[in-house]
């Protein structure tokens, strides 16, 4: 039987350049990809994604927003086994605290804080926008088959703000504008990408097609 894979839909994703790249490769595996708001389609789900496009507090107003959503997320993937992939700013939601404009609580579930990328070259604009390499901290299967490291292959990332990780061993990998970016995270079943896989051609289709077959 084919897999589901949810993509949730709150008011702040890029969600049909997602839908297309999880399509793509979900004709590997033949994964059902669906964009929902509705919170029981996202429990009946065999796997979630996350994408966030904007504001830290907007997004999470946002995602709070959507009935039952959050204690769906919370039963399935942070209690439960369900394999999880933040994109983006929906990545960073899952800070403890987001400092865009205020303090605003994330969810949680990875131990950092959202903060605002300072280059130590002044000459590097803000946002950080463009392709970068990715420096693995520590292997995972999302990343399996990928060539990183300077000589690889280059993810495309547009941000403002990145996340501050506390815990070293929740880093997968880093990349460096005027200093490191957590471009990465995980733990157990949930991962986070600070770069826009849907947008990452080669690399991020080879990370899509890997979370499609990811078993935590």
């Amino acid at each position: 039987m084919s897999e589901t894979v949810a993509i949730i839909d709150y008011g702040a994703g890029n969600l049909r350049s997602a839908e297309k790249a999880f399509s793509r490769a979900g004709m590997e595996t033949g994964a059902i990809i669906r964009v929902t708001a509705d919170a029981e389609l996202v429990r009946r789900a065999d796997r979630i994604v996350l994408p966030g496009v904007g504001a830290f507090a907007d997004c999470m107003a946002g995602l709070r927003a959507v009935d039952a959503m959050i204690a769906v997320l919370e039963e399935k993937v942070a209690r439960g086994t369900t394999p999880f992939l933040g994109i983006c700013v929906g990545m960073q939601l899952l800070a403890r605290t987001g400092r865009e404009k205020s303090e605003t609580p994330g969810l949680g579930w990875i131990d950092g804080v959202v903060e605002a990328i300072m280059p130590h070259d002044p000459a590097l604009k803000v946002p950080h926008m463009g392709w970068n390499t990715l420096a693995v901290a520590r292997p995972h299967k999302l990343l399996e088959g990928i060539e990183t490291g300077e000589n690889g292959l280059h993810a495309y990332f547009v941000h403002s703000y990145h996340m501050r990780v506390t815990a070293e061993e929740q880093v997968i990998a880093t990349t460096q504008y005027g200093g490191p970016i957590t471009a990465m995270v995980g733990r157990d079943n949930i991962a986070g990408t600070q770069f826009h896989p849907e947008k990452s051609q080669a690399l991020g289709q080879a990370l899509i097609s890997n979370f499609l077959k990811w078993r935590p």
